[in-house]
């Protein structure tokens, strides 16, 4: 082989070295490019899963939050209906322990001789005792249960016995043996009472 042809073999083999180096830097090139897509790819997945799980984080943080609130609410209003309760029944022993003062004055005033003269002051005085203690109670929401002819109600009625009466309806308040009273619509100590049959 002459020198010429050496030469010439030698620019071939360079130039095939250097057709392989480029093709070779081609496919390197494109190895880099599908592995930086394959990355992205599995970057935008791991992004798209990390979205997913602060969203739902989200959702349970405000449902938790919207919990605590309405929790809050109820507190709040069952706190203020307990004190309002108890402004409106904290006279409830304090009341059941006047019940008996009354009645004991209601029967002072049914005992008392009305035709005699003498007591006749002592009875005015008793009467109006008993008004000026039923207005000062009632200022404070104790009423009395003690009307007659009226549909008996075993919510605030305690019959004591029934018996037949031409007079009244079925099943109504033909007399009171004992008022019944009640604080607030609360009752406190039921009528005792005679119903018709």
């Amino acid at each position: 082989m002459s020198s010429k042809d050496q030469n010439m073999h030698d620019e071939q083999a360079s130039e095939l070295n250097e057709s392989q180096k480029v093709q070779t830097e081609q496919e390197m090139n494109a190895q880099q490019v599908e592995d930086a897509q394959a990355n992205e790819q599995a970057l935008a997945a791991r992004i798209a899963e990390l979205e997913e799980q602060l969203a739902a984080s989200q959702k349970t943080e405000r449902e938790a939050m919207l919990r605590a609130h309405a929790e809050i609410e109820n507190i709040r209003r069952r706190t203020e209906q307990d004190i309002e309760k108890a402004h409106k029944f904290a006279l409830e022993k304090f009341s059941n322990e006047l019940l008996p003062v009354i009645d004991n004055l209601e029967r002072a005033i049914d005992a008392a001789d009305r035709d005699n003269e003498q007591s006749k002051a002592m009875l005015e005085g008793l009467d109006l005792t008993l008004k000026t203690f039923l207005d000062a109670v009632a200022k404070f929401g104790i009423e009395a249960v003690g009307d007659v002819n009226v549909p008996f109600n075993p919510e605030v009625h305690q019959a004591m016995t029934m018996i037949e009466s031409p007079d009244h309806q079925a099943n109504h308040v033909i007399n009171v043996m004992q008022k019944g009273y009640t604080l607030n619509n609360r009752l406190l100590r039921p009528a005792m009472v005679i119903v018709s049959k």
